[in-house]
């Protein structure tokens, strides 16, 4: 049985007052969680912050995107693993529809990162999804297993029983428009059996989130389909009350 898991994903939003704010319901709420995994992925400026303001255990603090070069140097503006690891994230959010999208990120540097990340024992919760105009000519799931096999030629399938996999729609972030459970479940349902027919036991239990405007009056239908394990959530995990009922609607 797959615990499920919720990231949140803050995207470039913060401030010191409106962390603490946000981290205060969080602490107030946390002993409501349940059975689920929970992390909290803010601007890498604020992770320490983040850590030292959560009272509980509960919830694991993650970044949003680490270098891929595997050491440190000279390559200003980036982060290392290195550095991540010495503030004990437990994740990294790679391959984001707006990494890839803004910042022209290809699926081989997203491998990259990932075995990168790996190597520091720091979990990858690697993003993969099409476009709407992918989705509506038909090569939805040709986008997705490409995403998908540059990760596996690179860190091969064994891997993946330390990679979370994040599914979002790219025409339903930030939209309001949210993929349908149906919808939502027949892709998850693809990946898993992708990754099946390399080796079952890990595609069993490989852990696949869904991502896309999901909300408290959404997240426990969307949850509730065979393969969705949790969701990485944007917008609403800046507001503590609506974090943690979908939370709840997963666990």
């Amino acid at each position: 049985m797959r615990k499920p898991f919720v990231a949140g994903n803050w995207k470039m939003h913060g401030s010191k007052a409106s962390i603490l704010s946000l981290v205060t319901g969080l602490n107030a709420q946390a002993d409501q969680l349940g059975n689920v995994d929970v992390a909290v992925c803010p601007p890498a400026i604020y992770i320490d912050y983040v850590k030292r303001s959560l009272s509980s255990n509960a919830i694991s603090v993650g970044a949003q995107n680490v270098a891929a070069e595997p050491v440190q140097g000279a390559f200003t503006g980036e982060i290392s693993v290195e550095m991540l690891k010495d503030f004990a994230c437990d994740y990294v959010i790679l391959g984001h529809s707006e990494r890839r999208a803004i910042y022209g990120e290809t699926d081989a540097e997203v491998a990259q990162k990932v075995k990168v990340a790996l190597t520091a024992n720091i979990t990858p919760i690697l993003c993969v999804g099409e476009t709407l105009e992918e989705r509506e000519s038909g090569v939805m799931e040709s986008v997705i297993a490409s995403q998908l096999d540059a990760v596996l030629d690179v860190v091969g399938i064994d891997s993946f029983a330390d990679i979370v996999i994040a599914y979002e729609p790219i025409w339903a972030i930030g939209t309001g428009v949210t993929a349908s459970p149906a919808q939502a479940q027949d892709v998850h349902e693809f990946i898993r059996g992708k990754l099946a027919g390399l080796n079952s036991a890990i595609a069993e239990k490989v852990i696949i989130q869904y991502g896309g405007s999901v909300k408290p009056d959404n997240a426990k239908e969307l949850f509730g389909q065979a393969d969705i394990d949790g969701g990485l959530i944007g917008g609403a995990s800046l507001n503590a009350d609506d974090f943690i009922a979908i939370c709840k609607a997963a666990g």
